[in-house]
């Protein structure tokens, strides 16, 4: 497979009060997808669906964040979440808990040698 990068798109998400860190990861998801709009598929033959995604998502707490419900945020494409540690929750003062900060790193690929674009 000729895996080629064609966008890279960056996010930030919160959870302010409840300390989700799943809310966290996903706002950052769509933080990073909604003030985009990809639109490369079609000038190389692809369908959206040919999309090949990859998020990276960091947060303090990566075993709370439940990737199926970040994956689902994906408009459409092929997508594998991995959480990492990252992100920064900070305390809130009256130490009833922490407001959580999730980071998303998002890279499209598309199987260029499939169609046999050169890269």
């Amino acid at each position: 497979m000729a895996k080629t990068r064609m966008a890279l798109e960056l996010g930030m998400g919160t959870s302010l009060r409840q300390g989700d860190y799943t809310r966290a990861a996903v706002r950052a998801v769509q933080d990073a997808l909604w003030r985009n709009s990809v639109s490369f598929a079609e000038a190389f033959g692809f369908e959206k669906s040919d999309m090949l995604i990859d998020v990276e998502i960091g947060v303090q707490k990566p075993g709370e964040v439940d990737q199926d419900e970040v994956r689902a945020v994906l408009p459409y494409g092929n997508g594998s979440v991995n959480v990492v540690t990252g992100g920064l929750d900070v305390p809130k003062p009256d130490g009833s808990g922490a407001t959580i900060l999730a980071n998303a790193a998002i890279v499209i690929s598309f199987d260029m040698e499939r169609r046999g674009v050169s890269a």
